[in-house]
């Protein structure tokens, strides 16, 4: 297959544990060739297909100068066997524009992973709202007196904007409601942005586990990213642990809930994060740990994922 990614720029990667990279490794492997362009390398113009400017590229196996680059070309994404969205978060008013770019490119017979309707509509904080059943005390407000009075039943809680990642902007407050005022203006700007609020799940000590899930499945290991010293988040990107662990029987129960769900949708690939036995986020727009499951157990996350995506592509 001739495959395009749209990612982050390359000279960006840590290839020692990019997910992103380990797929296209994996799919170099398997002979498949690889295009990468940006989001803002995309274009459309009236009487023509979605287009991107995308360089060819190989990997070389040499973790220095980890890829070759053909010169810049334009190419329609109909072109491509598949196209897979990789930018990482924020999303912003620019990964929601890419995603009708995309979407454009599908009614040309571009085939996009993850489908890009399924990008725009699963906010992957606010994802969790049509999964009650799996999740915590939650609460969506911009409104102080709301954040006060959910404080005031759950005394523990975590406070974290809804456009955030890697942990970032999220507070713990205790019992004591120390900051809580100061906390919630810095993060619903004085009412201008919604917040998420959540009771503080004390089994955090455990690791805030990612589970991956793949063609509707769950990869049957996860990674528990683990906080360290005082920090309240196990993020990697936060300075988390991560130690990969086979999925607990809770963690098997809301994979096979939530996998056939979001497969149905066009999300080929999900990561769910839960805390103990509580779902926390559901991230759709670039999951990562398949390098730290691989290294730590010998399952090969990205094979599953390219064996997955030359299936659903066929």
């Amino acid at each position: 297959m001739k495959l395009l990614f749209i990612a982050d720029p390359l000279p960006s990667f840590k290839i020692y544990k990019d997910t992103t990279f380990a797929m296209m490794r994996e799919a170099q492997r398997r002979g498949h060739t690889l295009a990468v362009c940006e989001p803002q390398h995309l274009v459309w113009q009236r009487g023509s297909k979605v287009a991107a400017r995308v360089c060819d590229i190989q990997l070389t196996g040499d973790p220095a100068q980890w890829y070759s680059a053909q010169p810049e070309r334009t190419a329609p994404l109909v072109e491509f066997d598949a196209v897979l969205m990789r930018k990482d978060p924020p999303f912003d008013s620019e990964y929601f524009y890419a995603t009708h770019l995309l979407e454009q490119a599908e009614r040309d017979g571009a085939r996009v992973f993850n489908k890009p309707r399924a990008l725009r509509d699963h906010p992957e904080k606010l994802a969790i709202m049509e999964f009650p059943e799996f999740i915590g005390p939650t609460l969506v407000t911009r409104d102080p007196g709301d954040i006060r009075r959910f404080h005031g039943e759950h005394q523990d809680i975590i406070l974290k904007p809804l456009d955030g990642m890697g942990g970032m902007g999220i507070f713990r407050v205790g019992p004591d409601g120390l900051n809580l005022g100061s906390i919630t203006e810095t993060l619903n700007r004085h009412g201008a942005q919604s917040v998420m609020v959540q009771k503080f799940l004390p089994e955090i000590i455990d690791g805030d586990k990612r589970v991956l899930i793949i063609g509707g499945k769950p990869v049957p290991f996860c990674l528990a990213r683990i906080p360290q010293g005082s920090e309240v988040r196990g993020n990697l990107a936060a300075g988390g642990k991560g130690v990969a662990r086979p999925l607990s029987p809770r963690d098997w129960e809301i994979g096979n809930a939530l996998g056939p769900v979001l497969q149905e949708r066009g999300l080929l690939l999900a990561g769910v994060d839960v805390i103990g036995d509580c779902v926390t986020e559901i991230n759709v727009t670039s999951p990562t740990c398949f390098q730290e499951i691989f290294d730590q157990t010998g399952y090969d996350v990205a094979a599953a994922f390219v064996g997955a995506l030359e299936a659903a592509a066929a």
